[in-house]
């Protein structure tokens, strides 16, 4: 009986990471949107984090350091 268990929970997960590779695959761009929503939260946390401990600059420092003067 364990045996047969245990090989149906083998099965189970294949199918399982088989199905998440299909959905994947379908919806690639979704995916992909996803990732790049992620890695951009990561990067606004990381820079809020920085600007907490960096010292402060005028709003007309912030302006031109923007317009790339």
């Amino acid at each position: 009986m364990t045996n047969s268990a245990s090989v149906d929970e083998t099965r189970i997960k294949a199918l399982f990471k088989e199905a998440i590779v299909e959905v994947i695959e379908e919806n690639q761009d979704l995916v992909s949107s996803i990732l790049v929503d992620a890695l951009e939260d990561i990067r606004l946390s990381r820079a809020i984090e920085e600007g907490e401990t960096s010292k402060t600059v005028s709003r007309e420092e912030v302006f031109k350091a923007l317009s790339g003067e």
